[in-house]
């Protein structure tokens, strides 16, 4: 029963364009964590993120400021690595969603006017991964076909 939810989650047939999309938007999305987290990168950090949290209604804004800098570093490096793509998939969907609902969406579709086609673009390939997996160069498929038949 674990073997096969295990097979279930980690098990890709997706080739070298798993990669492809994984490696960008891992690295974009950990950044951006990084951001909120640990104040990288011109970030505000946890306690400049929270206050910005809390004063567009996401509270209480320190935690969520947690929550979306985890999902986004904590997810995005299991993107880049392929490492259970597709849990991390549909955590930084999530994530990418709630951004556009709450940050983005009244402001139009463009970036110049702080819109939501960025996100969206984010939302979009999370979705793609959550539904294909990491493919064939991930740590999924690596565990998938190194532990697997150990387990049965």
């Amino acid at each position: 029963m674990k073997t096969s939810l295990l097979n279930k989650i980690l098990t890709s047939d997706a080739g070298f364009a798993a990669l492809i999309l994984r490696a960008p938007v891992g690295l974009i999305l950990a950044a951006h964590g990084a951001q909120k987290l640990f104040a990288w990168f011109g970030g505000y950090g946890l306690d400049g993120t929270g206050q910005w949290m809390a004063s567009i209604g996401l509270t209480p804004g320190y935690l969520m400021a947690m929550l979306a800098g985890s999902a986004e570093f904590f997810g995005g490096i299991a993107l880049l690595l392929g490492l259970l793509t597709r849990p991390a998939a549909v955590v930084s969907a999530f994530t990418m969603l709630v951004a556009i609902v709450t940050v983005h969406l009244g402001n139009g579709l463009f970036m110049a006017n702080n819109g939501y086609e960025y996100g969206l673009v984010l939302f979009v390939v999370s979705i793609a991964l959550a539904i294909q997996g990491g493919g064939r160069f991930s740590l999924d498929n690596l565990i998938v076909n190194k532990l697997t038949p150990k387990l049965n």
